[in-house]
């Protein structure tokens, strides 16, 4: 770190100090003496994880190999379904095992999910064809019963208005006939 708190490597001061000759800090330009570099742990610990994080990345991206004969796993045994080194195929444990290329062994996979996927595929037409059936009857049910409703409502609201002439027509046949049958006994009793 230098008195300017900018964070170089030494190489890096080392090599823009050859180019430029002077003693400035390559991201900010200020002058600063050689001596009063100091070491910044944080970014030391750091780095070194780094390093090792990059170490076993490396040693993740190398391909698999044989615990036995540290060869390669190549082929696949379907017998008891794990790549084996060439090695082990020639091998009297796996000699009448069924062994296939990975690449092979790969393109029956790739065909039996593009199958199933097909076959899924199909399914979920099927599938959201029957929704989309089962969603026009349920709007056509409820149609109807609106529709229905409606006409329920109607035919009653029809029946009450009947009844109620009726019944406004029974009232004056009623007065009608009383006056009738009234009228003569009040001209008697007068």
């Amino acid at each position: 770190m230098l008195e300017c708190r900018q964070h170089c490597c030494r190489s890096r001061m080392r090599w823009f100090g050859e180019r430029t000759k002077e003693k400035i800090c390559p991201e900010c330009r200020e002058e600063f003496p050689e001596t009063n570099f100091r070491c910044c742990r944080s970014l030391v610990n750091l780095t070194a994880k780094l390093r090792k994080l990059n170490l076993t990345v490396k040693e993740k991206q190398r391909k698999p190999r044989c615990e036995k004969h540290e060869e390669e796993l190549k082929p696949f045994c379907e017998n008891d379904k794990e790549l084996i080194c060439l090695v082990c195929r020639d091998s009297r444990e796996h000699k009448e095992h069924r062994c296939l290329p990975v690449k092979e062994l790969v393109q029956i996979y790739e065909d039996q999910r593009k199958s199933s996927l097909d076959s899924l595929t199909e399914k979920k037409s099927a599938y959201l064809e029957m929704e989309l059936n089962q969603k026009l009857k349920i709007s056509e049910v409820k149609e109807q019963a609106s529709s229905l409703q409606t006409h329920i409502t109607a035919e009653v609201t029809k029946m009450h208005q009947f009844l109620a002439d009726k019944e406004q027509r029974f009232l004056r046949d009623l007065r009608e006939e009383e006056e009738r049958i009234v009228e003569p006994m009040v001209k008697n009793l007068r």
